[in-house]
């Protein structure tokens, strides 16, 4: 498959309270080339700004919310292509070269890549499958699944939806109106802290109970509030 030639890819990594995992998350990110990685923090005390300063190319302060986050990177970067990645997620190796050369189809409009859990557990093995199975048949990856397009593309739709929750769902929903969403293998290797924290099958069921709501009308302040409930003593924005 053509890789498209010379594309320079912006990482975008929304933080907030990220420091034991965001030095190695922008490392692995680092192995590519033409890459930029901008940090979007959304006002951390744990340290994770002064980290990311020694590892990232760009890292500035902003409204908290992942979607403002998002956008406020998409804003600030360089490149041709836009990587969206969550700072508890780590980029397979030759993910670079995977992303240009999807995007060098003209019928591909995005693309995000399969998604493996960082915890030995059967029944997150089952979440992985059921998760990839959606994805490819669906062509609906979550944001945890590093969704990538380009900068023209993200521009043209209007980002992100200023939403608290579910702006990676709405975004990717106006994405399939435009085209193909190509979900790429080998897969990024996510952590498991937010089904440790709360539940395998409890996280399941609210996200699924949310993920209908949307669809119902309900708003996303609403959303809000029943998605956070099940995490509140998380740091993950």
């Amino acid at each position: 498959m053509p890789e498209a030639p010379n594309l320079k890819i912006s990482i975008i990594i929304p933080a907030l309270n990220e420091a034991p995992t965001i030095a190695q998350v922008i490392s692995t990110a680092r192995n590519a080339k033409n890459v930029e990685i901008i940090v979007a923090d959304g006002g951390s005390s744990d340290g994770t700004v002064e980290i990311a300063k020694y590892e990232a190319d760009r890292v500035f302060s902003t409204t908290p919310g992942r979607a403002t986050q998002m956008n406020a990177g998409a804003a600030a970067s360089t490149g041709d292509i836009l990587l969206f990645l969550h700072a508890d997620t780590h980029l397979p190796h030759g993910y670079d070269t995977r992303a240009r050369q999807a995007l060098a189809n003209p019928s591909i409009v995005a693309g995000a890549f399969e998604l493996k859990i960082d915890a030995p557990l059967l029944i997150l093995r089952l979440i992985e499958k059921g998760v990839n199975c959606r994805s490819h048949f669906l062509q609906m990856p979550y944001g945890d699944q590093a969704i990538f397009l380009k900068t023209a593309t993200f521009n043209h739709i209007g980002g992100f939806p200023d939403w608290p929750v579910m702006e990676d769902f709405d975004l990717v929903r106006r994405l399939k109106k435009q085209g193909r969403i190509e979900i790429l293998r080998p897969a990024v290797l996510t952590s498991a802290r937010r089904w440790q924290q709360v539940g395998v099958l409890k996280t399941t069921v609210i996200n699924q109970i949310v993920i209908i709501a949307y669809f119902l009308g309900v708003s996303p302040d609403r959303l809000e509030e029943w998605y956070r409930g099940k995490r509140k003593n998380s740091s993950k924005n």
